[in-house]
């Protein structure tokens, strides 16, 4: 009997992935461990491994198609085996280009996009016919979970490939907020649509970054505390460093002060290196470990790689962990564990020209800090009014976790090691 190679959950948050290309055709002779295929997930983009030995007897999923976590993807066997269609319905197809209107046809306006500011209702997709027979297109999971939860799938309108039913259109429907849409064997009058603009379907992980976001803003009690340090110290010997290091190819950035420094303050204030947990019992897991995340911003998205044991590292080796990490990150190819685990999380704008921001908390940490550009400005040192660098610092925190006198507590042990950065040689 052939053996099925399905879509694996390859992240935490993962419920499809992107088929991006077979690296093996039907026929070719796998083994164990080789690679089958890359696959974009909503964080990063990864090889898909075999686990039989044998030949791809049949691929049942064409490149570009997105498909749902336990869709068939190919099977693979002995040459001249039979290989039964796979269980759930036909798996997805890469979508069609769109076919060119007639001259005669005037194009309909794509609706726009509708931004926080000005939101706009978006009509819910036309529900697609159920094929010949009646059979409903629905993935065995969202048929499952649809069970569980007493709902009726036949009045969903699925978001899938060929109006497939997924699990997000269950839950969707579950909670009141999503597509669901009586099915009609005749097309209703589409909504009329905003004039102008172009709409563009969601990627992957740009969905998943606007669910996360969205949870982490309305579900985590925000609060948010500033404060604006002297980074003259701090660059000063940033310049130091990088001209004796020079010869080795080291060049520290200053968001590699930050981590350090980040790190080692939590050292003094550990009741911010927490989550909150929900239980039950509800509570605070206080994490021993200190693990700094920073954010990258990537095509489409954004990740959070982790180095692992900031506090414990030395400035060089934070800054080639966090070089290293950031130029994975932007070629989509980090591992789980990279960008998994890390308890706190720090996101610079700085080099973008933002002088300050507040960053929305990165769930399950407690706490995410905010680092402004470093800007020449009017001081007072003494009595007498200087030219200084001054760089904003904004911590916004998680209340059910930290509190203010904890969060300022913090934010004045990181403000004693940026601007006595010697500190962070030891």
């Amino acid at each position: 009997m052939a053996d099925i190679i399905e879509m694996p959950k390859l992240s935490d948050t993962m419920t499809v992935g992107t088929l991006i290309k077979w690296l093996k055709k039907e026929g070719d002779k796998v083994a164990s461990g080789d690679m089958l295929a890359e696959v974009e997930t909503d964080k990063a983009t990864m090889e898909l491994e075999c686990f039989f030995d044998g030949v791809i007897l049949k691929i049942f999923t064409p490149a570009g198609s997105q498909v749902p976590i336990g869709a068939a993807l190919c099977a693979i066997g002995k040459p001249g085996e039979k290989v039964d269609a796979p269980a759930g319905g036909k798996p997805a197809a890469a979508p069609e280009a769109p076919k060119a209107s007639a001259p005669a046809q005037t194009a309909a306006p794509q609706p726009t996009t509708p931004s926080p500011a000005n939101p706009a209702p978006a009509a819910a997709p036309a529900p697609a016919p159920a094929p010949a027979g009646g059979r409903l297109r629905i993935s065995p999971l969202a048929r499952k979970l649809a069970a569980a939860k007493g709902i009726d799938p036949s009045g969903i309108a699925g978001s899938g490939p060929g109006g497939r039913i997924v699990r997000a259109d269950i839950e969707a429907a579950a909670s009141g907020s999503g597509r669901a849409a009586a099915r009609t064997s005749s097309a209703a009058a589409p909504a009329p649509a905003p004039a102008g603009g172009a709409f563009a379907p969601a990627s992957n992980m740009r969905a998943t970054v606007a669910r996360r976001l969205l949870e982490a803003k309305t579900q985590i009690p925000h609060f948010y505390l500033d404060v604006e340090v002297d980074a003259e110290p701090l660059m000063n010997l940033r310049a130091q460093l990088n001209s004796a290091l020079e010869a080795d190819g080291v060049k520290l950035s200053v968001n590699d002060f930050i981590l350090k420094a980040a790190a080692e303050a939590l050292k003094h204030v550990p009741a911010v290196n927490a989550s909150w947990e929900n239980g039950p019992p509800a509570g605070i897991r206080q994490h021993d470990a200190i693990h700094v995340s920073f954010a990258v911003a990537i095509e489409d998205g954004l990740i959070t790689p982790v180095v692992r044991d900031t506090g414990a590292k030395t400035l060089v080796a934070i800054s080639k962990e966090a070089r290293s990490l950031g130029k994975k990150a932007k070629e989509k190819k980090l591992a789980p564990n990279e960008f998994t685990g890390g308890t706190f999380c720090v996101s610079n704008l700085g080099m973008m020209g933002i002088d300050r921001f507040c960053a929305i908390i990165n769930p399950p940490n407690a706490a995410i800090l905010a680092v402004g550009a470093t800007v020449k400005k009017p001081v007072v040192k003494g009595d007498q009014i200087a030219i200084g660098q001054r760089m904003t610092l904004t911590l916004s925190c998680d209340h059910r976790v930290v509190d203010g006198a904890v969060g300022a507590s913090y934010l004045s042990a990181l403000r004693g090691l940026v601007e006595k950065p010697s500190l962070l040689l030891l």
